[in-house]
């Protein structure tokens, strides 16, 4: 039997990228997915669009994720939406590339409220919400920046080793509630995320389809097992 049909999931930052394609993928499995992100419009978009495949299995609000009454506000809807939360990944980020010298505070502040903080924020909230289920996942999309580093990366870097630590220690927490945690740290993916953009001239690089297959592998295994730290890589980077 999956463990995707008909379980309610949250997908933050959900609609572009890769947040977009996990949700689609637990949409494909028969899942009932709740996107958010901050800007209406595309939430709005988005869900429409979906809906017109997949009816109401899908469902969506406006949400920054570094603002904890509005992560508050956000899993208070989604639960109400589905019917409660089994599946919860946090997937908003914003991508952060300046020397420390040159970078403003400003910038630092909204790095880490967004990766670091919105991800304890999510997790407060919904966790209660998953345990009244008597088991979940949560699977948190961190980077291969987590464990390499690099010039300019200061602040993205810090957020994503962060994740791990964080990531590892909620591991530990939550295990005997019957509740999965898993980090999944990607390499280069051919998105717009951190200001870039989708290049055809880029295809040795990941597809965000490529880490949503990864996240309804890691969900769809059978719950004995627990793949908690998941690398992915292109095959044939670019030399």
């Amino acid at each position: 039997m999956s463990n995707i049909e008909g379980k309610a999931a949250v997908v933050t930052g959900g609609t572009r990228g890769i947040g977009l394609s996990i949700a689609e993928a637990l949409l494909r499995r028969g899942g009932r997915v709740f996107i958010c992100a901050r800007n209406e419009a595309e939430v709005s978009e988005v869900v429409g669009r979906l809906r017109g495949e997949h009816g109401e299995c899908i469902h969506g609000g406006v949400c920054d994720v570094g603002r904890p009454g509005d992560v508050k506000s956000m899993i208070e809807q989604a639960g109400r939406a589905m019917g409660g939360i089994d599946i919860l990944v946090n997937n908003a980020g914003v991508g952060s590339h300046n020397e420390v010298e040159r970078m403003a505070v400003e910038e630092w502040q909204a790095t880490i409220d967004t990766n670091l903080s919105g991800l304890f924020y999510c997790c407060h909230e919904a966790i209660p919400l998953i345990k009244r289920r008597g088991s979940g996942y949560i699977i948190n999309i961190g980077s291969l920046a987590g464990k390499n580093a690099f010039a300019g990366g200061a602040a993205y870097s810090a957020s994503k080793f962060g994740l791990i630590g964080f990531s590892e220690a909620l591991m530990q927490e939550l295990r005997y509630d019957h509740i999965r945690v898993s980090y999944v740290m990607p390499g280069s993916v051919n998105t717009g995320f951190g200001g870039g953009r989708e290049d055809s001239s880029s295809s040795w690089k990941l597809q965000a389809e490529d880490v949503a297959e990864v996240v309804v592998n890691l969900i769809e295994m059978d719950p004995r097992a627990l793949p908690s730290r998941v690398e992915l890589r292109p095959s044939e980077p670019k030399k």
